[in-house]
């Protein structure tokens, strides 16, 4: 026996047999004798206030809530809200319990457009290509990581993915035949090795359970959360993954700074006009403090290298002098975050943390996971709850997708989780449609360090893949537009010092775009093709389009803002920009909540603005 549901969207049942169930033990729950002992609805409506705010300061949410209790101490929990639906399992057992599997199957009644991040493997960084394809035309047993979108015929948008993930393993989807999917879940790990090749980040997995949790009797399951839109543009405001997810309750947060990074792996530490040697040494970390400095970023980063080996991270390598570094940083107002693979701070993290909280480091960027069972999803709240007792931000790369911790832990700044511009240094799969596909699929599920901000960007005719001095596919602008439209409290720029020196006017604008939101307003989007958004942080506006190869003209409607009048400050494509990926103009003019303005946008081009009031 299963619990079934449907989804009627406009009295259009989109999806069939969505099925429910829960294996504990080798007990199916609902079983055969399965009976509802109580029911009851709820209708509630909350204002949540979010500690770092991505899309929204304060979220005003409603939903209706139906629990379902059982005679076997369980539950199941839905609630229905005005952009989606999500339901999960509740258990109330004595005892600790093996969870075997979880069903989550649902069958779309007609066949449906899929953005499909397939992967080969449940060992996987989630850093894959969303596929734009018809669900028919996958194969059975394929399956993608989360989130992934569906856009029904009728072009209502199904979004999946799941929230609240604690103690249990992240949820893939597979294709099972015709027009359903199934979950699957990697198992519990019994043994495992390092690899010969790259040991210190490489695993080999050796046996593995037949379950794929241990836990507590007593306990919530993650939500399974669908986000349902009629307009592309309405998935932009989706904040369901964070509504669902509990809440910080005990500790303040207050010291937590969202802010702009300048990061050196991307660009090679390859600086110039200097005289020394660049590369990881302190002379040319120096140079990237004078940077954030002088632009007002607030952080830099320490990526792989500064330490004596990628496993030794309580001493730096020779060429590092650490108290040097954290104390030159003080002095400029720019604080430092340290990168570390993620199993040698699993093994001694709290006398690691200690060490780098002593030096005066700002955070960790954790990197090289791949995994996404039981085991590593408590290491993040591990890491998440240590790092918070030190007053260390946490950015997790070579990541599973987000799946609310940061609701919790609010220093958990950002995720990678996704493909993004470090993959421009081999590869040209960093294409603008694949910008435009990012926000309504992965950026759901929570920020994502997709590390914008390449100063040598091209045209894909004329794009090099480059390792030491890379570049970006699209116009210049459209990577400036990036700092609006992707959500990261933690937003690095990716370029070299020396390039941003040179694009001193560029560099300066981006300088003034911040990496929180109190209030987010989508104009209008196409997903895949274009989007114009609309921010604000303060009594400020930010406002940033992006298109995908096709050029593209617009009316912008600033209908939006409040009463007064505004300067705004803009860049846009040069009228050369569709030979010249670099060509942008810069201008300003006064408007108010009645101004239009046409914009044109290049091919792979952006469009982006400062609202300031007067």
């Amino acid at each position: 026996h299963k619990i079934s549901w449907k989804l009627f969207y406009n009295n259009e049942l989109i999806i069939d047999k969505g099925n429910i169930a829960i294996q504990i033990d080798d007990h199916i729950l609902p079983g055969k004798a399965a009976k509802i002992i109580n029911e009851s609805t709820q209708s509630i409506n909350e204002e949540i206030i979010s500690e770092v705010p991505v899309k929204f300061k304060k979220i005003q949410t409603e939903y209706h809530q139906l629990i379902l209790d059982f005679d076997k101490a369980y539950s199941v929990e839905f609630r229905l809200y005005n952009d989606g639906f999500a339901y999960r399992f509740i258990t109330a057992m004595e005892q600790d319990i093996k969870v075997n599997h979880e069903t989550i199957d649902f069958s779309f009644t007609e066949d449906a457009q899929v953005f499909f991040p397939e992967e080969t493997s449940l060992i996987s960084h989630y850093e894959r290509c969303y596929q734009d394809t018809l669900l028919s035309g996958v194969e059975s047993g394929k399956f993608a990581s989360l989130p992934i979108l569906f856009q029904s015929k009728s072009l209502v948008n199904i979004h999946f993915t799941e929230a609240d993930l604690y103690d249990y393993p992240c949820l893939f989807i597979e294709k099972d035949h015709k027009l359903s999917l199934k979950a699957k879940f990697p198992n519990v790990i019994l043994d495992i090795k390092a690899n010969q090749i790259n040991p210190d980040r490489n695993e080999i997995i050796l046996k593995e359970a037949k379950y794929i949790a241990n836990t507590t009797g007593k306990r919530s399951f993650p939500w399974r959360v669908f986000t349902i839109t009629a307009k592309d543009k309405d998935l932009l405001k989706s904040q369901l993954v964070y509504n669902l997810s509990r809440k910080n309750t005990q500790k303040n947060f207050d010291w937590v700074k969202p802010g702009k990074v300048a990061w050196d792996w991307w660009n090679a530490w390859n600086i110039t006009g200097v005289d020394f040697k660049s590369g990881i040494n302190t002379e040319t970390y120096k140079y990237y403090i004078d940077f954030a400095s002088d632009y007002g970023l607030e952080y830099i980063i320490m990526d792989e290298g500064w330490s004596k080996t990628t496993t030794q991270l309580l001493e730096c390598n020779p060429d590092i002098n650490m108290p040097e570094l954290m104390s030159y940083a003080k002095k400029k107002n720019v604080r430092i975050i340290l990168w570390v693979l993620w199993n040698p701070l699993n093994q001694n993290m709290e006398e690691i943390l200690d060490q780098f909280a002593s030096w005066g480091a700002a955070g960790i960027k954790v990197d090289f996971m791949q995994r996404a069972d039981q085991e590593m999803v408590n290491f993040y709240l591990k890491t998440a709850q240590e790092a918070a007792k030190r007053e260390l931000l946490v950015d997790f790369h070579g990541a599973f997708k987000p799946a609310g911790l940061r609701a919790a832990y609010p220093n958990v700044v950002s995720y990678e989780g996704l493909k993004g511009l470090e993959n421009a240094k081999w590869s040209a799969l960093i294409t603008p449609k694949h910008d435009l596909i990012l926000p309504f699929t992965r950026m759901l599920a929570g920020p994502m360090d997709y590390t914008p901000g390449a100063m040598v960007n091209a045209h894909f005719d004329n794009y090099t893949i480059r390792w030491e001095r890379p570049m970006s596919i699209g116009t210049r602008t459209h990577q400036l537009a990036m700092y609006v439209v992707f959500e990261s409290p933690l937003q690095m720029l990716a370029d070299n010092p020396s390039n941003y020196k040179k694009e001193h006017e560029c560099t300066s604008f981006i300088s003034k775009i911040p990496s929180i939101w109190d209030e987010t307003i989508p104009l209008d989007a196409k997903i895949g093709e274009y989007l114009i958004i609309a921010r604000r942080n303060g009594d400020k506006w930010y406002v940033a389009a992006m298109t995908d190869k096709k050029p593209r003209e617009f009316e912008i409607d600033f209908s939006f803002l409040p009463n007064g009048n505004y300067q705004m400050e803009y860049i846009q494509d040069g009228i050369n920009a569709s030979k010249n990926a670099e060509d942008y103009k810069k201008g300003e003019e006064e408007i108010n909540n009645t101004s239009k303005l046409k914009i044109n946008l290049a091919s792979g081009g952006g469009w982006v603005a400062i609202i300031t009031p007067l």
